[in-house]
């Protein structure tokens, strides 16, 4: 994932923007249980979480790395590419976000971002659920008995218990929206909420049935089905698709939130719809301001038409194209007795990197 120069923290409207998602920063800990919650990246009402439950931290760890890693994966051929800044990996800990401009901005980079990693911490923490690692959830007992007689299934196995995922998500993630002053503030933190949940509805749909067959011969006269999470990687899809299809709202201050277009504000918004109040800024050109690194230098594909191709990722601008020469073993064979010969292979590869 590549590095940004550091932010400043200015562009942070109010501290419950400024520290919501300071978290993440625990995913660069190795062992995070062992600093205390005092000693990590976390806000004080996520500190008073963390000493009620401190057996939850690999997993609120572990939520940070998935969110983090699924958001550079999906992005990786963009003009944004889910960067983290360079601040958030020299500087001491809690003191930079772990990303930059686009955590306060309001665009559609930010609704990612919350969504993605509101989802990953769902997803940890059900997966410890179902492995036994916690002692106040397990699997989901409400469907532990029931089924269907008459078509030959019934629940059992461990099926994930996401509510439960979802519930502490909630917990250590929403930030409430009458402890905050200005418009502004009250609008993105409630445009933040709104996409922290989007992320969990994102668990909770791509949720999916399992089933074992049990019989004479390996016949399948009865089943036995629980239900588990998709994998992280198929809810990082889905989120994308929400982006790409991220709803604009009104900046203005009301009972609810508002399409930003008056002739579509009688279509409703669901609850699984990423939003966003800005505009994205221009990631093509370098903004040190921002922290925005341009796309000069990416490496881009010159056959493809799609995002990763040199028009659309160079912007326009062209292309280098330089040849790297690869060494590397191969036809190796193994040899009585006891070592592996190898030849020396060559190859030369065109690489097109933006103007």
């Amino acid at each position: 994932m590549q590095l940004t120069t550091c932010l400043r923290e200015t562009l942070f409207t109010g501290a419950s923007q400024k520290t919501s998602l300071w978290w993440l920063g625990i995913a660069s800990f190795g062992v995070p249980e062992k600093l205390g919650c005092a000693n990590l990246p976390l806000n004080s009402r996520q500190k008073e979480l963390c000493k009620r439950k401190p057996y939850l931290l690999p997993s609120i760890r572990e939520g940070a790395r998935l969110g983090i890693q699924e958001c550079g994966s999906q992005f990786r051929h963009e003009r944004w590419n889910c960067m983290i800044t360079a601040a958030a990996t020299t500087a001491p800990m809690g003191a930079s976000p772990l990303f930059g401009y686009e955590l306060s901005s309001g665009t559609k980079e930010t609704a990612f971002i919350y969504a993605v990693m509101a989802a990953g911490l769902v997803h940890s923490v059900t997966r410890s659920c179902s492995a036994g690692n916690m002692t106040e959830c397990s699997c989901d007992t409400t469907l532990q008995n029931g089924g269907s007689a008459s078509e030959g299934w019934h629940w059992g196995g461990c099926s994930d218990d996401v509510q439960y995922g979802m519930w502490f998500s909630r917990k250590f993630l929403d930030f409430p929206i009458g402890n905050t002053t200005g418009k502004e503030n009250k609008v993105l933190l409630a445009m933040n909420l709104h996409n922290n949940e989007a992320g969990r509805q994102a668990v909770a749909k791509l949720m999916s049935v399992d089933c074992r067959c049990h019989g004479v011969s390996g016949s399948c006269a009865v089943k036995t089905c629980w239900k588990t999470m998709s994998s992280f990687e198929k809810i990082g899809h889905l989120l994308k698709d929400k982006y790409e299809n991220s709803i604009q709202i009104s900046d203005k201050t009301k009972r609810k939130m508002r399409r930003r277009e008056k002739d579509q504000r009688k279509i409703p918004i669901h609850k699984d719809d990423l939003l966003y109040v800005n505009k994205s800024p221009n990631y093509c050109v370098e903004d040190k301001k921002l922290g925005i690194p341009g796309t000069q230098g990416r490496e881009c594909n010159r056959t493809s038409e799609g995002a990763d191709g040199c028009n659309l990722l160079c912007c326009g601008r062209g292309y280098n194209t330089h040849v790297v020469r690869h060494v590397e073993r191969c036809e190796c064979k193994f040899i009585w007795c006891c070592y592996v010969r190898c030849r020396r292979c060559e190859s030369m590869t065109d690489v097109h990197t933006c103007k």
